[in-house]
């Protein structure tokens, strides 16, 4: 029963870490993969100023692409290795890498036209020059930096262990002194017993557990994808009191969701919320579906039914237009348009066909923008003109979630009352 005790100490004293070397590993492997098994549409003897269409093209693993390949990326798909926009422009969610919730914009020339592998595309298409090299690329140096990651002891285990060097030396003459004394007394001791009697006297499982300690406060980071590089990192989070964070996807879900419809004055916010949400029905980005759910949620809108709206005319949101909508035509020929975007977008487009756009909506937009959140201005262009109706409030969701105080609100079945007018 000794022996087993005294291997139990051993195997405890080396399970943490064995767990904790596991789950780097597991992590590493997880990288490994996402770059394994991304693909890429090479395309083969392309040049700039080539339609990419026409261009042969192959499926290639991302692990096989080359210095100064050419890929076609398309909308949806992850951009498989570092490199540089040569063709198109594309707007490009990069939160897996920098958390920034918001999609960029790239696009060939100028600054702007560096993109990184494991983000993806989300609107229209671009070519990408390939500019790292094998095993050189941003997912190779985050696998690196993962396995790379070792334990280093921290000040208070330093000393700790200097002061169970000093009672071991002092507990070993001990039990060496005790063996003559107890055989000269007739009642000599097995070295089991005497083993048993060093390991119960040297304090060896206050830097066991010391050391289990550091290393699961390490494991319980890399669990939630912050890696720990040293114990003495862990030991020093415990004296922090603020926190400054330089990208907001840190401590939210990373995409911004619909919280709130501010109309123009004079402007109904039902009215608002019916064109925002008519307008969002061909916009597959995360924010346009939410601005859908929020008129539902709010005002009980629901989407049109197939074929309900049988002369709509779609328009999709692209990262050129900064812009989605919807034209709505009836059988007399009369019609009016729609449209939700980018404020400066919006307010072009107002004044390209002679509306005038109150200061209201540049003035809300910037204290929008200034608190934290996204703007998006809708317009309608019907009988009465072009103008912009209010502002779309996007904002980030905490990962934490918290309570809000309900709203109340009258119950509409449905607003789909635009008056005909002239084509715009």
């Amino acid at each position: 029963m000794i022996s087993v005790w005294l291997w139990l100490t051993v195997i405890f004293a080396n399970l943490a870490e064995a767990v904790a070397e596991g789950r780097g590993r597991a992590q590493a492997e997880s990288l490994r993969r996402a770059r394994t098994d991304t693909v890429a549409l090479r395309l083969r003897h392309w040049r700039y100023g080539l339609d990419v269409e026409r261009t042969e093209a192959e499926t290639v693993a991302a692990t096989d692409l080359k210095l100064f390949d050419f890929v076609n990326v398309r909308a949806s798909e992850l951009i498989p290795a570092d490199g540089d926009v040569v063709d198109g422009v594309a707007a490009v969610d990069e939160s897996a890498v920098t958390g920034e919730s918001a999609p960029v914009i790239r696009e060939a020339g100028g600054d702007r036209s560096g993109v990184t592998g494991g983000t993806t595309v989300l609107s229209d298409r671009i070519v990408i020059r390939v500019t790292s090299r094998p095993g050189h690329s941003f997912l190779d140096r985050m696998i690196a930096l993962v396995e790379g990651a070792s334990r280093h002891k921290t000040p208070n285990e330093i000393a700790l262990n200097i002061l169970l060097a000093a009672l071991t030396i002092v507990f070993v003459l001990i039990v060496v002194a005790l063996q003559p004394m107890a055989a000269y007394a007739g009642a000599a001791q097995s070295t089991t017993v005497l083993v048993a009697l060093l390991v119960t006297l040297i304090p060896t499982t206050i830097g066991a557990l010391l050391s289990a300690i550091g290393i699961a406060g390490m494991d319980r980071l890399v669990q939630r994808n912050v890696l720990a590089m040293s114990g003495r990192a862990v030991e020093a989070a415990g004296d922090v009191n603020t926190l400054l964070l330089d990208k907001t996807g840190t401590i939210t879900l990373g995409n911004r969701e619909a919280a709130d419809f501010v109309p123009m004055p004079g402007v109904d916010e039902l009215l608002l919320a019916d064109a925002a949400q008519l307008s969002s029905l061909a916009d597959e980005t995360p924010e346009g579906r939410s601005i859908v759910v929020l008129a539902k949620e709010r005002y009980g809108l629901r989407e049109p039914a197939d074929g309900e709206l049988t002369h709509a005319r779609f328009v999709e949101f692209s990262a050129q237009t900064r812009m989605s909508g919807i034209g709505l035509r009836w059988a007399d020929g009369t019609a009016c348009h729609i449209g939700k975007g980018a404020a400066a977008q919006i307010i072009d487009w107002v004044r390209m066909y002679g509306g005038a756009v109150p200061a209201e909506a540049g003035a809300w937009s910037d204290a929008i923008a200034a608190g934290g959140g996204t703007p998006l201005l809708v317009a309608v262009h019907d009988h009465d003109g072009p103008r912009v109706l209010g502002i779309v409030h996007l904002e980030d969701v905490s990962r934490k979630a918290s309570a809000s105080g309900s709203r109340s609100c009258a119950a509409w079945a449905s607003v789909r009352s635009w008056s005909p007018a002239t084509t715009p």
